[in-house]
């Protein structure tokens, strides 16, 4: 998604993608398993809100 990256801390990605995995590529942050959250969940597709962190914001150059 533009503006956003993978978070660059690759030891908590690896827990994130243990997560997914475990989930069946559900959102690990999230109780319900549904449609709305597989990776990358509704919620960020929509309004950007990655509540794993798992996707970040691009910081803006200054």
């Amino acid at each position: 998604m533009k503006d956003f990256r993978i978070n660059p801390d690759k030891k908590y990605v690896s827990i994130i993608m243990e997560g997914l995995q475990k989930k069946d590529g559900h959102c690990p942050c999230r109780v319900n398993v549904d449609d709305t959250t597989l990776c990358p969940c509704d919620e960020f597709v929509k309004d950007g809100i990655c509540k794993c962190k798992l996707f970040i914001p691009i910081e803006e150059k200054k």
